[in-house]
């Protein structure tokens, strides 16, 4: 099977063109890898069930499991939660944009495809500015599930994609060697206190400092 079409990006000043193409595809029902902050993703315009179930298969992912969502503002948040309890809105100024992925409770039309059944929905406001070019341009909330095959290292230089992704998706945006590292570390600010449920780029002596504030 050929490879999907790979474009070469500028990190910093992403070509308008290659955004352009990435926001066809994404309402086309497709889905790009790209760069989200320190590693590459899986981007799918976030109410798009048959994109989504698409992700689900091409990684192998456990239907158990939720996808995160990038969102292009702030302003997007309250028509995708419940609620913003106000020590997430401490770490939304703190941390966002950023490696911070913060998990609310769902609104009811947020698709089961997104949070599993969880009833939970994890959201991150991206810093690269490819990310936030797509964003932008697509206007809507994308995934930005990492672009790997389930339980394999998250990739951040596009020569270390699997090629089964590189078959599968519909556009590869190259912006290079990211930053890579950990993931995000995603908090569960529907709890009371609120529960690191996975440990990444914010620590636990900087975090702490915002949850107690």
């Amino acid at each position: 099977m050929p490879e999907s079409e790979r474009l070469s990006i500028d990190p910093l000043r992403p070509e308008p063109a290659a955004i352009r193409l990435a926001g066809r595809i994404l309402r086309s029902d497709g889905i790009i890898c790209f760069p989200t902050s320190g590693l590459y993703g899986l981007g799918a315009i976030w109410d798009n069930e048959r994109a989504i179930e698409r992700i689900y298969a091409i990684k192998g992912r456990d239907r158990s499991k939720p996808i995160l969502i990038l969102v292009p503002s702030a302003d997007e948040i309250p028509a995708l939660v419940t609620e913003i309890p106000d020590v997430a809105r401490r770490l939304m100024q703190r941390f966002w944009p950023g490696r911070l992925t913060l998990i609310f409770r769902a609104a009811s039309h947020v698709s089961r495809h997104l949070t599993a059944g969880s009833e939970k929905i994890g959201l991150r406001l991206p810093m690269h500015p490819v990310a936030k070019a797509i964003l932008q341009e697509a206007g809507v909330p994308l995934t930005g599930t990492s672009a790997n095959l389930s339980g394999d290292a998250g990739c951040d230089v596009i020569e270390s994609l699997s090629p089964a992704i590189r078959t599968a998706v519909d556009l590869v945006l190259d912006a290079g060697k990211l930053t890579g590292g950990a993931g995000s570390t995603v908090v569960d600010v529907t709890a009371d206190p609120v529960r690191v449920l996975r440990w990444g780029a914010v620590g636990m002596n900087e975090l702490r400092e915002w949850i107690d504030s």
